[in-house]
């Protein structure tokens, strides 16, 4: 199938991509939808605006548009920038929510569309280290949760990070994958990108219980081969 796919830049929907395009579809665009408000129900707001360079990073096409960023109002702004789009499909990264996956098959439904989610269902901490093991560099840019404090903003992921974050799920609840808001990524490189993303400048943002990695500069590097 022709497929766009819901795109942030962060493991979840980098990832879903991925598989989608190993599955056999067709990845025609990336579409990044971009909150006018921080406090957005579907989509991820920090460093949203660096996902149109991890497109260019894999050699898709980014759509980027505006969203109110208003519950319920935001997933009228979606629709709306689907309905523009030649594609037969949507792809996103979901895995537990069941607040974005009814609202996604709803528009779906709405359009004709099919929706591909390839991490739907899939236990966190095995998906986690899937992608570990796939080389994925992923970047923590937020963290709200108990047991997940400053040290963790900035800070890339490696199989000891995973098990940390196992063992804060045991004790506070946490989603080792970040599903419930716990925490959110930027993947800075993969082996199917074409350029990896290198941050120039970056300053951590913390209010004693939560806080964010906020980048103010970021440059592609193409991979030898590539360049």
């Amino acid at each position: 199938m022709r497929l766009a796919a819901l795109f942030s830049g962060g493991k979840d929907s980098t990832y879903a991509v991925h598989l989608s395009e190993a599955m056999g579809h067709e990845v025609a665009y990336l579409l990044t939808m971009l909150p006018l408000r921080d406090d957005s129900w579907m989509y991820h707001t920090v460093n949203i605006g660096v996902a149109p360079m991890l497109a260019e990073a894999m050699s898709l096409e980014s759509r980027a548009v505006e969203t109110s960023g208003e519950k319920e109002e935001e997933l009228e702004d979606l629709k709306e920038a689907l309905k523009g789009l030649d594609i037969e499909g949507l792809i996103t990264g979901a895995i537990a929510s069941s607040y974005q996956r009814s609202r996604i098959d709803g528009i779906c439904k709405q359009l004709g569309l099919t929706h591909v989610a390839p991490l739907w269902g899939r236990e966190s901490y095995a998906l986690l280290h899937e992608m570990l093991d796939r080389d994925m560099t992923i970047m923590v840019t937020a963290v709200a949760a108990m047991g997940l404090d400053e040290s963790w903003l900035g800070r890339v992921l490696d199989p000891g990070a995973a098990e940390e974050l196992k063992r804060l799920g045991d004790r506070f609840g946490v989603d080792v994958c970040g599903e419930g808001g716990e925490m959110e990524t930027l993947v800075l490189d993969a082996p199917w990108f074409r350029s990896s993303l290198e941050i120039v400048g970056a300053r951590p943002e913390w209010d004693g219980t939560r806080g964010s990695y906020v980048i103010q500069e970021a440059r592609l590097h193409p991979k030898e081969g590539d360049a």
